[in-house]
C-alpha cells in the first residue's frame, strides 16, 4: 500500500509542478498536458500484460519489481534538464507504478472473499486518497520549502525502500504464508498461454466489458485530469490566487477519494448491488464537473464542493473493476481487472493532452503566479469536454442496468 501511495502521488504532482515545469523546460499547455499523460500513456499500455503476469508469476514479484522501477524514474525526473529527459523519466516512473494496481487487486482476489472485494477495491482506492491527498498543499509546501527537485529525488528514495520491503514481506496467498485456505476465497488456478489467448478473445467479445471500460476511462480519466494537471491552474488563473492556496481546493478533491471508494464499495457489498450505485454516482459525477462550464467563475465555496463530491464520486467509478472481476472466473480475475483498468489509464493520458489543446486556443499571452493564462471561456470548453466525457460514461453505465435488467450476460469461460 505505501508503494501504491506513492504511485499516487507521483502521477498527480504535474498540477502542484505545473507552474516550475513550465519555467524549468519552456513548455506550451499542450507539452505540458502531454509530460503529465506520459506517466498514464505507458501505465495505460502495460496493464493486461500486467494481468497476464499478476496471473502467472504472482503479485509480490510483480509489485517489488514495479516498485523499484517507479522510484529509478523518479530519481530521473529529479535529475532531468530537458523536457525530453523528463518526458522520458515520467513514462519510466508510469511504467513501474503500472503494475502496482493490479497486483494488488490480484492480492485481494488471493486473499479476500467475493463479497469483501469491492470493500477492499474501495480501501485500495482510499490509499489513491491519501496520496492524491499528499500530492496536493502538503507537495505544495514542501516544494516551496525545498525545491522540486530534491523532493522528487527524496520520494525516489522512500520508493525504493518500500519496494524491497513488499518483496520481504508480502506472501502471494495464505498457502505461500504456511496458512491454511480461507473459507470463501476461490483457489487461483495456474493459467495455460492457451487458456490466456481464450480470455482475451473472450473480453474482447464482452459488449459490458466495453461499457465497463468506457465508465472507468471517464471516471479515472476525469479525476486524474483534475486533481493531477488542471484543477490547479484553473484556480490560480481564474480566481488569481497562488498555487499554495489553489492545491486546497486539489486538497478537498483527495480527501473525497480517500473516503469515497471505501463508502461506496461497503456500500454497494452490503446492498449486494453494483451496476446501480455505479450508475447513480457517475450520474452524480458528471453534475458536479459541469458547475464549471455552466457557470464559468462561480463562488469559491461551489467550488470547494464540486471537488469535493467529483473525488467522493470516483468512487462509484471504481465499482467497474469489482463489476468485471465477478463476471470472470477466478483464473481470469487478473487479466479482467487490467482489461478495465487499462481504460481508466488511457482516459488519464488523453484528456489532459485534450484539455490542453482546447485551452491552448484561448491562450492570452500572459501569467498570473507564474501560470500561463487562458481566458475564463477556454476553461469552460476544457472541462466541458471533461463534463461531457463523464456524462457518456453515465450512460454506459445506464446501458448495462438495462442489459442486466433484460438478462443479458457477458460470455462465460
Amino acid at each position: 500500500m505505501t508503494v501504491f501511495l506513492l504511485v499516487n502521488l507521483h502521477r498527480l504532482s504535474t498540477a502542484v509542478l505545473s507552474e516550475r515545469l513550465t519555467t524549468d523546460f519552456g513548455t506550451t499547455a499542450a507539452q505540458l498536458g502531454t509530460l503529465h499523460a506520459s506517466f498514464f500513456l505507458i501505465y495505460a499500455a502495460i496493464q493486461i500484460p500486467t494481468g497476464v503476469l499478476a496471473d502467472r508469476v504472482g503479485p509480490r514479484y510483480v509489485g517489488s519489481i514495479g516498485g523499484i522501477v517507479l522510484s529509478l524514474g523518479a530519481v530521473g525526473f529529479a535529475m532531468s534538464d530537458s523536457y525530453l529527459t523528463a518526458f522520458a523519466a515520467r513514462a519510466l516512473i508510469g511504467l513501474g507504478s503500472g503494475v502496482i494496481f493490479v497486483s494488488i487487486l490480484r492480492f485481494c482476489a488471493n486473499w479476500y472473499r467475493a463479497d469483501e472485494f469491492a470493500t477492499m477495491t474501495g480501501l485500495t482506492g482510499s490509499v489513491a486518497g491519501l496520496g492524491a491527498i499528499l500530492a496536493t498543499t502538503p507537495l505544495a509546501v514542501t516544494v516551496e520549502q525545498i525545491g522540486w527537485r530534491t523532493t522528487i529525488f527524496g520520494l525516489g528514495l522512500v520508493g525504493l525502500v518500500a519496494a524491497a520491503s513488499v518483496f520481504v514481506l508480502a506472501r502471494q496467498s495464505p498457502a505461500a504464508a504456511g496458512l491454511e485456505p480461507i473459507a470463501g476465497v476461490p483457489e487461483q488456478p495456474s493459467v495455460t498461454l492457451a487458456e490466456l489467448g481464450e480470455q482475451l478473445r473472450a473480453l474482447a467479445r464482452d459488449l459490458d466489458q466495453w461499457l465497463l471500460s468506457i465508465v472507468f476511462f471517464a471516471g479515472n480519466g476525469a479525476m486524474l485530469t483534475l486533481v493531477g494537471m488542471w484543477g490547479v491552474p484553473y484556480i490560480v488563473v481564474v480566481y488569481e490566487l497562488d498555487v499554495t492556496t489553489a492545491s486546497y481546493f486539489t486538497l478537498l478533491a483527495s480527501v473525497g477519494v480517500l473516503l469515497g471508494p471505501p463508502t461506496i464499495g461497503w456500500l454497494s457489498d452490503r446492498l449486494e448491488r453494483r451496476l446501480v450505485p455505479m450508475t447513480v454516482g457517475i450520474g452524480l459525477f458528471a453534475v458536479a464537473l459541469a458547475t464549471i462550464p455552466v457557470f464559468g467563475q462561480p463562488p469559491l465555496a461551489v467550488i470547494a464542493v464540486a471537488y469535493l463530491a467529483c473525488g467522493f464520486l470516483f468512487g462509484a467509478a471504481m465499482l467497474s473493476l469489482s463489476v468485471v472481476k465477478e463476471r470472470y472466473p477466478p483464473s481470469a480475475s487478473g487479466i479482467a481487472t487490467a482489461t478495465v483498468n487499462t481504460a481508466g489509464f488511457i482516459g488519464g493520458t488523453i484528456l489532459p493532452t485534450v484539455m490542453g489543446v482546447a485551452l491552448d486556443a484561448y491562450r492570452t499571452g500572459e501569467t498570473v503566479g507564474g501560470t500561463v493564462a487562458y481566458t475564463e471561456f477556454g476553461y469552460r470548453i476544457a472541462f466541458g469536454i471533461l463534463a461531457g466525457t463523464v456524462a457518456i460514461g453515465f450512460l454506459c453505465s445506464y446501458w448495462l442496468v438495462r442489459r442486466d435488467r433484460n438478462g443479458a450476460s457477458p460470455p462465460r469461460l
